[in-house]
């Protein structure tokens, strides 16, 4: 079910409910009383939904973590906090471009919808923007010939089954970020250019990550992105309790 299909048609069906409860009524009886009565409902309630359609469709929108692909960063049961305004305004379901306020950046942890699914939606890291040469060997990424570098930073100690997993900080040009290298699993190699108006994403669990390596992702076009995750604001992992020391982090 698409929320926001299904939001968009609560918020016009409740707007004409409300301005037809504006006009009065020539009947009486208990059709006319229930009129009214639906009429006050939808006055009440076109506001709220048309507000909550504004925030989810140009402000703000929230996703829930479904997988461990984007460990350590992103945990499987984090709610995250989407900017759906910093690449540009977007019309809700047609995905039109109506406002360019801004570019994706390497590094940035971005939610969008999987090309070959568009009602899926993916959270990665992107690593190659257009028209870059994105190579990956054995965990390391080189970008247009420049290996991005990489540093220890110990061992994960978490659960989820991947303590032990050697972590790296690894940097981009512009930010600094920590990846997590799996036990037990297989590097996956790549090299290819980047489309122009499109984009190439990696995990951070980079040996458990189906990412733009991988034909089921590939190259993401610009018009499928919806935003980048700014905020943690809530972790619960069912079954299990929620993890209050992850509220509030921000996202890097």
């Amino acid at each position: 079910m698409n929320l926001t299909a299904v939001l968009l048609l609560a918020t016009a069906v409740t707007g004409l409910g409300a301005l037809a409860a504006r006009r009065p009524l020539a009947q009486h009886g208990p059709l006319a009383s229930t009129t009214r009565s639906l009429g006050t409902y939808a006055t009440a309630l076109f506001p709220v939904l048309l507000a909550v359609l504004l925030i989810r469709s140009f402000l703000f929108e929230p996703y829930r973590i479904p997988s461990a692909s984007m460990m350590p960063t992103l945990q499987d049961g984090d709610f995250i906090l989407v900017n759906k305004f910093a690449y540009g305004l977007r019309l809700p379901l047609l995905h039109t471009e109506v406002l360019p306020l801004g570019h994706p950046h390497r590094g940035d942890v971005v939610v969008f919808r999987l090309p070959s699914d568009p009602s899926v939606h993916f959270i990665k890291r992107l690593v190659g923007l257009p028209g870059d040469h994105v190579e990956v060997h054995d965990n390391q990424v080189s970008i247009n010939g420049r290996l991005m570098p990489q540093r220890a930073d110990g061992v994960y100690k978490g659960g989820f089954g991947y303590a032990g997993a050697r972590l790296e900080w690894e940097s981009f040009p512009r930010e600094m970020h920590v990846i997590m290298l799996a036990q037990q699993r297989w590097a996956s190699d790549f090299s290819g250019n980047v489309p122009p108006g499109h984009y190439f994403f990696m995990g951070d669990n980079r040996n458990d990550s189906e990412d733009s390596r991988f034909p089921l992702v590939g190259f993401v076009p610009a018009s499928d992105l919806v935003g980048p995750a700014v905020l943690i604001w809530m972790n619960w992992r069912i079954p299990g309790w929620p993890d209050v020391a992850r509220i509030g982090r921000v996202i890097r």
